[in-house]
């Protein structure tokens, strides 16, 4: 989450967009505040809310109440005749948990509402006119490299599988590394000597893109052919929580998009895994969608999948004995209602 500090509701609707990683339209964007800073957000899509929004918003409060926030901010994004009933909801769903309401706004076109202001001197019945793009809030996020896209559709481009002769070149690398898999396993090593491979093979691979370079093809379809076995691919998340996320990002980034069928799920998990964590929900809910593409029943994808929907919070993912999720934890809280960043 990039560490923004807002005072007005202009710099918060500025701040979004980098939050998120893209520009919402037609959503409900909730905002939480912790320590006077953005601390975490929530988006779904208006549509998947409109036949129920006391239920939709229920969860979201309680997704809210769960990361420890000291107040919220509500963002309805659309026609008025949409935002408005989910606003309302929310509103009461967030006072039910008492969450203290520091605004709730609606953005239609390029003019915001606030609910909760009755002053025509700063909220006039017409709204306020405000370029995001043209605000403190988004020279600094793009110094800092922050990205925010046109909308969600862009934003997962960001990981749509390679194509063209990269995706040739992939496929290619893919049969060697297969075979090359296949005769190991088959040798007198067999998998244990795989195992033991591939944690080093992580390492290097990280170091690889953290000083900006890549791995050639052969070198992603071997890493993605040995994620697959169950043990390096939970040193690979344990390697995750203990370096930095932004040494983690590009390559797992980088391996979703070469990844072959059949190889997407493993690679596709430890990116959403990475970017929850990072506290990009939105990129992980894109990466699980990758993965269970590939392999709707991967263990691993469901379990994190679930977490997400009961809102268990980043750090609890992180304080845990070992590699893999608290799988007791996503088990106990999985009849909530499903959220979308």
């Amino acid at each position: 989450m990039p560490n923004f500090r807002v005072n007005q509701p202009a710099e918060l609707l500025a701040a979004v967009p980098y939050v998120l990683g893209f520009h919402p339209s037609d959503s409900l964007v909730v905002v939480g505040v912790r320590a006077r800073k953005l601390h975490f957000a929530v988006r779904v899509d208006l549509a998947e809310c409109a036949d129920e929004p006391d239920t939709a918003a229920l969860h979201l409060a309680e997704v809210l109440h769960d990361q420890r926030v000291d107040a919220a901010v509500v963002i309805g994004y659309g026609p008025p005749g949409q935002v408005t009933p989910l606003v309302d909801a929310a509103r009461r769903a967030l006072t039910g948990r008492s969450i203290p309401l520091i605004d709730a706004l609606r953005v239609t076109g390029d003019r915001f509402f606030s609910y909760t202001c009755e002053s025509p001197e700063c909220c006039p019945p017409d709204g306020n006119a405000f370029d995001p793009g043209s605000t403190l809030i988004a020279a600094e996020a793009t110094l800092a490299g922050k990205v925010a896209l046109p909308d969600r559709a862009a934003f997962a481009r960001m990981i749509a599988p390679v194509s063209g002769p990269p995706r040739v070149a992939m496929e290619e690398a893919t049969d060697r590394a297969e075979t090359r898999f296949v005769t190991a396993l088959e040798g007198p090593g067999g998998q244990a000597a795989l195992v033991a491979e591939g944690p080093a093979f992580v390492e290097a691979a990280l170091s690889r893109h953290y000083t900006g370079g890549t791995l050639t093809d052969d070198e992603a379809a071997w890493l993605c052919a040995l994620l697959l076995l169950v043990p390096v691919r939970d040193a690979a998340a344990h390697l995750v929580e203990h370096r930095p996320d932004d040494q983690h990002l590009p390559l797992w980034t980088d391996l979703t998009r070469r990844a072959q069928p059949g190889l997407v799920a493993p690679v596709a998990t430890l990116l959403a895994y990475t970017a929850y964590l990072d506290g990009q929900g939105a990129l992980a809910s894109l990466a699980l969608d990758r993965a269970r593409e590939d392999d709707p029943d991967y263990p691993l994808a469901g379990l994190l999948h679930r977490a997400m929907v009961a809102g268990i919070p980043a750090r609890r993912l992180r304080r845990r004995p070992g590699p893999g999720l608290r799988r007791r934890a996503v088990l106990r809280r999985t009849t909530r209602r499903p959220s979308r960043n």
